[in-house]
């Protein structure tokens, strides 16, 4: 692989509620960073994969499903919802199951709420994957919900603002992602 070759993203749909809009909210962003040559982004939704509701001794094979993907792509976009000033115990949980995969590699937040945009849910998740030595970016994307910027089924417009937010998340994730990249190539991450 060299350091011009598309940057692997997965984007996480981070809640499994039902009637959730994250999975409207996830398609807005992946369409976002498909745009943009330097970034091969594959989705991943929480709601696909069959968790144990307790953790188990051995991991199980949707968490083994979950890790391999983790562990394949260069960086994330996290896109969750704030429940009750945090994110979803679904998100948390599969968080969880991966440790060594999330580190030394790049996680960008799409949050949404209504009033704060999603604000604590992105200061709990930096806490979270810093603890797992994954960089988060400065920039975030936040959505609020009850705003003239949200269409049909919750999905954001593409508004001015908005759009400059998304790119400033996904050139800070393309540099670092690129960067780690390179790092974790030449020398393995040492935690």
């Amino acid at each position: 692989m060299t350091a011009d070759e598309p940057l692997n993203v997965t984007v996480i749909i981070g809640s499994t509620r039902e009637g959730r809009v994250c999975d409207t909210v996830g398609a807005w962003i992946a369409e976002r960073a498909r745009l943009r040559d330097d970034l091969a982004v594959e989705v991943l939704d929480l709601a696909a994969y069959a968790f144990p509701p307790c953790y188990p001794e051995r991991a199980t094979p949707a968490m083994r499903r979950f890790t391999a993907t983790v562990s394949g792509a260069d960086a994330f976009v996290v896109v969750t919802p704030e429940y009750n000033r945090s994110f979803p115990a679904s998100l948390k949980q599969a968080i969880d199951f991966a440790y060594d995969e999330w580190q030394a590699k790049p996680v960008g937040v799409v949050a949404y709420g209504s009033g704060s945009r999603g604000h604590h849910t992105v200061e709990q998740l930096r806490t979270v994957f810093t603890a797992l030595h994954a960089v988060t970016m400065r920039d975030w994307v936040g959505l609020d919900l009850l705003s003239a910027g949200i269409g049909e089924r919750c999905r954001p417009l593409d508004t001015d603002d908005r759009l400059r937010a998304v790119a400033a998340m996904l050139d800070q994730l393309a540099w670092w992602g690129r960067a780690l990249r390179e790092g974790r190539r030449a020398q393995p991450y040492v935690s």
